[in-house]
């Protein structure tokens, strides 16, 4: 499984390598590599690898996937490594409201989530649609199932329990803007998602970045990740924060 979502992380890369003017039109590849490091009396190290990928396979259907992989040391002792693969299948996405089928894919070390698996579908409406701005509003529907490393949680009614599954719902706001005649890009992807079963089973997350373009492709980005879980292992924290700089490559 680890392999296969290193393969859909890094397959941006050889893409934007490779496309020119004619396969932007149904390609759309983008990478951002950013981190943060420290040595001295404190050692640290945050890296943080994000990838998208946009196809147009025929007339009306898009494929799109996200991908991500963090890791986190201190005293060069591994704190975090997290892979999420966010894939998703629109129909018709010209349209002011679409539908969409998706599939998500996720383990944490810290969390001590061995797999975690979604998929559902829902609908896209598009709040905002401008060559230099948009905004984007979901609603969709997934059933979950989340496979633990152990089955002692901060809340005592999951104990014994090594997976957790549930249906959820889920709102989602996207949004990216051209400011200042493209000289500052900012762009954000916020979700909810409660449990539609469980109602102290809920998490969230804020993914915010700007973009200061250096060349056509190129950007140096500073990137700042917000998530909370409300189901965790016992003694583990319920919100994690990320805050890195580094460089953003795409292919349009």
């Amino acid at each position: 499984m680890k392999k296969l979502l290193y393969y859909f992380l890094f397959l941006p890369i050889v893409l934007c390598a490779q496309s020119n003017k004619s396969d932007t039109l149904r390609v759309k590849t983008s990478l951002s590599v950013t981190g943060f490091y420290q040595s001295g009396n404190v050692d640290a190290l945050i890296f943080r690898v994000n990838s998208t990928l946009r196809l147009k396979l025929v007339e009306n259907w898009v494929f799109k996937t996200k991908n991500s992989y963090v890791y986190q040391e201190f005293g060069k002792n591994k704190a975090d490594e997290d892979i999420l693969s966010l894939n998703f299948l629109y129909f018709n996405p010209d349209q002011k409201i679409y539908p969409l089928l998706l599939g998500f894919v996720s383990t944490n070390f810290r969390r001590e989530i061995a797999l975690r698996s979604l998929f559902g579908a829902g609908v896209m409406y598009q709040v905002l649609n401008h060559d230099k701005y948009w905004l984007k509003l979901a609603i969709s529907s997934e059933y979950e199932q989340t496979r633990f490393r152990r089955d002692a949680f901060n809340r005592s009614a999951y104990d014994g329990n090594q997976a957790i599954n549930t249906l959820r719902g889920t709102i989602w706001i996207n949004g990216n803007y051209h400011l200042f005649k493209k000289k500052i890009i900012l762009k954000h992807e916020l979700y909810f998602q409660p449990s539609l079963e469980q109602s102290n089973n809920f998490r969230w997350q804020a993914d915010v970045s700007i973009e200061l373009p250096i060349w056509t492709f190129l950007s140096f980005q500073i990137n700042y990740l917000q998530m909370f879980e409300s189901i965790v292992i016992k003694n583990q924290k319920q919100e994690d924060r990320f805050l890195t700089f580094g460089l953003s490559l795409k292919n349009y």
